[in-house]
């Protein structure tokens, strides 16, 4: 049975998610000031939103065990955002973007009512990860210069990867060394086996190494200093600045600029990115959850865009369900929604009553972090996995991948969409078959027998997830019929194995595979009827 309600949740709060709660808020914390100052927002806008998103949002969304909060996946858009509205002005700029991120939100709740949120599942994954290592490429390109305590003269991301070499022959020795040792240890410790390596997360690790390198360093006052043959210069302006109060810290949108062309088309990318992207994150979860309990979509993203509305109208970064703490928040044995309340409860706390020591933290340690995270999105894996699915999904993922480094997310994404039609119009599928579900739904005793004429492919696949939503009680196999069709895509294999994964006494099998030609020996690659 496949049960996409939300099932009750004791009172209290468990043992397990108070642990797991605080272990993911010290991932948290560093992370989230990194983001922000990355996105050219104030550094604890991070902090701001994963508060929100804890405290507020674990009560209204469905998935049990995502960790709501800022992302790296939408750093290119916030600060896009920021600069272009900006004009030069970053302050004025992140007040209308601030704007950009309440109607981005209404839009996201009005996407979540009108039961929209489970578009983003027909998504092609190789296009979703092209965006993604897009998005990796583009914060190496920006961060690594911080890690090496200069500033680039290059605004564009290939630019800025051109100018690496310049920066590391003119790096200030007293950053650099922070931020390659915070590199290191970042890079070292998952080949660490001992027990202890992972019981501490990483940021906490490099925290603990680049705040005494900051003191031993006396960066919290400015002053010049000789290494070898040359002079460089330091000083608080190397370290994370803060207000003096939480109250301070918040701050209001400034609509002046919301209907503007520049506007409009941040607030269909912050909408659009951030609904694929959290919707994603929610099915991946589900998909760890030792319980196999299945998200309500739609009620998930209506938590985000209300967590995003109030975020968004105090001085936040846009939210999502974060896939890195989500993972960890797994790991640590969470059960529930409560222990992102925790996450969000202790960040609350910790900035409020010491907010001192946030001072403390190098901007080069961020930035490594941020080149770590940037590392995780395009590795080279990413290629190696696309290319294993089949060469479709490798160019699929490159595709989506250089234009979005030539242009922005939205063109890139679009681009990667167009691709995918055209190959499989080449492959023999008309749109009329891509835009229309022909689909045969049958019981027989405790099959449900579905056969699908045509193609079965990503623009229809909704049609059959529908079908698959609620099973009838003594369902036991699920039979998809592809003997009369012509071509299946990746992403309807991928995304039906996931769906299957949350049923607990249901199988999923497929009749007519083997009249299809694969493209790959992956299990999940395209299929089509040999010529």
């Amino acid at each position: 049975m496949v049960d996409s309600t939300v099932a009750p949740q004791r009172r209290g709060i468990s043992t397990n998610d108070i642990k797991a709660g605080f272990l993911v808020f010290l991932i948290a914390l560093p992370l989230c000031l990194g983001i922000s100052m990355a996105s050219a927002f104030p550094p604890v806008a991070g902090v701001l939103t994963a508060v929100v998103g804890g405290v507020l949002v674990s009560f209204l969304g469905s998935s049990r065990l995502t960790i709501k909060g800022p992302a790296a996946g939408l750093i290119v858009i916030a600060l896009g955002a920021v600069q272009e509205l900006g004009q030069g002005d970053l302050t004025a700029g992140y007040h209308r973007a601030l704007a950009v991120g309440v109607v981005a939100a209404v839009v996201q709740i009005a996407f979540a009512l009108s039961g929209a949120a489970t578009v983003g599942v027909a998504m092609s994954p190789s296009v979703v990860h092209g965006m993604l290592a897009a998005i990796g490429v583009i914060i190496i390109s920006k961060q690594m210069h911080v890690v090496l305590g200069v500033t680039p003269h290059a605004k564009e991301p290939l630019e800025l990867l051109a100018e690496i070499p310049n920066s590391i022959a003119h790096a200030n020795p007293e950053i650099m060394l922070i931020g390659v040792a915070s590199l290191l240890v970042l890079f070292a410790l998952p080949w660490v086996r001992s027990r202890w390596a992972r019981l501490i997360p990483g940021p906490m690790l490099v925290l603990a190494l680049a705040v005494p390198l900051g003191l031993w360093f006396d960066l919290d006052h400015e002053h010049v200093y000789s290494f070898l043959s040359g002079e460089f210069r330091v000083g608080p302006n190397y370290l994370v600045q803060l207000p003096g109060s939480l109250a301070s810290v918040i701050a209001f949108p400034d609509f002046s600029m919301v209907f503007s062309a520049v506007s409009l088309k941040y607030i269909v990318m912050f909408a659009l990115v951030g609904s694929i992207e959290s919707t994603l994150s929610v099915l991946a979860v589900d998909g760890m959850d030792p319980q196999r309990r299945a998200s309500d979509l739609n009620r998930d993203l209506l938590g985000v865009g209300i967590g995003n509305l109030v975020a968004a109208m105090i001085g936040g970064l846009p939210m999502i369900s974060e896939i890195v703490r989500s993972k960890a928040n797994v790991d640590a044995g969470a059960t529930s929604s409560r222990a992102n309340f925790v996450h969000g409860l202790c960040l609350l706390v910790f900035v409020a009553l010491a907010p001192g020591l946030l001072h403390r933290i190098p901007l080069a340690a961020l930035a490594a972090m941020l080149v770590y995270t940037g590392t995780r999105l395009a590795s080279p894996n990413e290629f190696r996995h696309a290319r294993q699915i089949g060469p479709d999904q490798l160019l699929l993922f490159v595709t989506t991948l250089v234009v979005t480094l030539a242009t922005d997310l939205l063109v890139g994404v679009a681009v990667g969409i167009a691709a995918k039609i055209v190959l499989h119009l080449l492959r023999g599928a008309s749109l009329a078959d891509l835009f229309r579900s022909r689909l045969e739904s049958e019981r027989h005793g405790s099959t449900l027998h579905l056969r699908l004429h045509g193609v079965a492919a990503f623009t229809n696949l909704l049609a059959v997830r529908r079908a698959l939503a609620d099973l009838e009680e003594g369902i036991e196999r699920v039979v998809i019929d592809l003997s009369e069709v012509r071509l299946v895509d990746h992403t309807f294999l991928s995304r039906l194995a996931e769906t299957a994964e949350e049923w607990s006494s249901t199988t999923l099998e497929y009749v007519g595979a083997d009249l299809l030609q694969p493209v790959s020996l992956h299990p999940h690659a395209a299929r089509r009827r040999a010529a």
